[in-house]
């Protein structure tokens, strides 16, 4: 297991490396994956690992059965490691993928918009509390806008937090009306 590991490390590293580069991580460990599990299947399994069959006619099958999924870049993968011998090792790649991808995912970015400008002592009250709750590193970044009257805004990916004068004032619209 330890050889497979060592084999599969360097196109899990560049497979990574391109994934990151074009921010298309999610994607690519999408593919991987299914392509880790297409040649799982014995019957597949015994048809990339016969001399005989042509890596064309792989690729064309490989290309069938993941549909879309497999666009020209992850092609070019298939091919490289049809010429290296190294298709069943994708398993591997994908777990080690799957690592490197989590690793990377350690860290999030958030954007704080707030109604004055927050001293450098105040921006790391928040990083440290932002923290410990997402349990991810922080990189913040910092804006101002005059229209939120008082408090911040709080944006990491899909969670927002609307601790803002202006957004207190809006629930507070909405319950008078309803």
């Amino acid at each position: 297991m330890a050889e497979r590991l060592t084999l599969a490390r360097p196109y899990a590293e560049a497979t990574f490396k391109l994934a990151k580069e074009q921010a298309r991580l999610g994607e690519w460990f999408e593919l991987l994956s299914l392509l880790a599990t297409v040649v799982r299947d014995a019957r597949i399994e015994r048809i990339v690992t016969n001399p005989e069959i042509e890596d064309d006619r792989i690729v064309a099958l490989l290309k069938d059965i993941c549909g879309s999924k497999l666009d020209e870049q992850g092609e070019n993968l298939v091919r490289l490691l049809l010429a290296n011998d190294r298709l069943r090792l994708l398993p591997e790649i994908q777990s080690l993928f799957e690592e490197l991808k989590q690793e990377a995912e350690a860290a999030i970015d958030v954007e704080v918009t707030s109604a004055f400008p927050l001293e450098s002592s105040q921006q790391k009250i928040l990083t440290d509390a932002l923290n410990r709750k997402l349990g991810r590193d922080i990189n913040l970044t910092v804006s101002e806008d005059k229209s939120l009257i008082g408090g911040v805004v709080i944006r990491a990916g899909d969670l927002v937090i609307d601790g803002s004068v202006k957004g207190y004032l809006g629930e507070l619209a909405t319950h008078l009306t309803h």
